[in-house]
């Protein structure tokens, strides 16, 4: 067993799609370790308190969901540039849940009255970039949950009344209605069967398994 150690507690860990870094929060920012030890660990400093870790699928970009309402991201150095940070902006609560899409452009988002889906498609991610709001507002209901299908363009998302729906990332305003409500907050979601099926979870003990329209 190797043993990391840190000058403060550990508050998430994220292993990169090729398995050979760790990314590990803790208060004030990111430092990263190169598991066959062949380097010295990158420190990726930035005040805050981190709750979560997620690289990109294609291991250029690490992102760091913070106590606040905010979401931190590096752009990691690659071909001698250093490291690039950004912030994403536009949520209204804490970010909570996170789901990348299956081909790895999109990474959708809890934390705001519509699921916020940054792409990741261009050389810079979502640097000066827009990102999609899918989902019809539900008043001041907040997205509690987010799940991207295993295979298609489309994003699961659960709401803090306890309703599902299904929406289209190519097509914003194409939205399907799975639950219309319940008695709590959805606080997980999960696709099964290729897709077909959506099991959830709410604050309340809720659990079921619903098909999804073809």
């Amino acid at each position: 067993m190797r043993e990391l150690q840190h000058p403060r507690s550990v508050a998430g860990v994220a292993f990169s799609p090729d398995g050979a870094r760790i990314a590990v929060a803790r208060y004030g920012g990111i430092t990263v370790h190169d598991l066959a030890g062949a380097s010295a660990p990158a420190e990726l400093e930035w005040k805050g308190i981190y709750t979560g870790l997620t690289y990109a699928p294609d291991g250029r970009f690490l992102l760091a969901f913070m106590q606040d309402a905010v979401l931190h991201g590096w752009r990691l150095p690659e071909n001698g540039q250093p490291a690039r940070h950004f912030r994403m902006t536009g949520y209204a609560a804490r970010i909570r849940d996170w789901s990348w899409s299956a081909d790895g452009r999109w990474l959708a988002t809890s934390g705001a009255q519509a699921a916020i889906v940054w792409p990741f498609d261009g050389a810079d991610g979502p640097m000066g970039r827009t990102a999609l709001e899918l989902g019809a507002p539900r008043g001041e209901v907040a997205v509690s949950a987010v799940a991207c299908h295993p295979a298609l363009p489309l994003v699961a998302i659960g709401y803090g009344d306890g309703a599902l729906a299904l929406a289209s990332i190519d097509d914003p305003l194409e939205e399907s209605t799975l639950r219309e409500s319940g008695r709590a907050a959805v606080s997980t979601v999960s696709g099964h069967n290729g897709g077909l099926q959506l099991a959830f979870g709410t604050e309340a003990g809720e659990c079921g398994v619903l098909d999804v329209p073809r």
